[in-house]
């Protein structure tokens, strides 16, 4: 398979993953938002979602030591198995960049207001942007 050929793949696999990621937030949202009164567990909720941002921390690190083996490995013949390592690490990535959109779309039930919604959506898309595939390695 072509270089150019991962990249896009590892593209549109990154659109994916966001989508998977604000989804659930957007349709519970939707559905139930706007009858919800704010209750006992929106700071609480909101904190687990902040925090939740720490997940990453060590994903990003084994992102960051995969795209650098993935640079090392290019024009080699461990060129494949580099690209599909960097894919499974950037998978689990996407997992960990997913929990604060994804604790916001169960705090809708707690009764958690826009903006705190809106906060721990935008730190999903943020960390997720992270994971995207430098042109360094096209």
């Amino acid at each position: 398979m072509k270089r150019s050929e991962v990249r896009r793949r590892l593209a549109l696999q990154w659109w994916r993953q966001l989508a998977l990621a604000l989804a659930p937030l957007f349709v519970i949202n939707l559905l139930f938002g706007a009858d919800l009164q704010t209750g006992v567990l929106t700071m609480p909720v909101f904190i687990a979602g902040v925090a939740s941002m720490f997940v990453s921390l060590p994903l990003f690190t084994a992102y960051k030591h995969a795209l650098v083996a993935t640079e090392k490995a290019l024009d080699t013949p461990d060129e494949h198995d580099a690209w599909l390592k960097l894919a499974r690490v950037r998978r689990s990535g996407f997992l960990g960049a997913a929990l604060p959109a994804w604790i916001a779309a169960l705090a809708v039930f707690a009764g958690l207001e826009a903006i705190p919604l809106i906060l721990l959506a935008i730190s999903s898309i943020v960390m997720q942007c992270l994971y995207r595939i430098p042109r360094q390695l096209s």
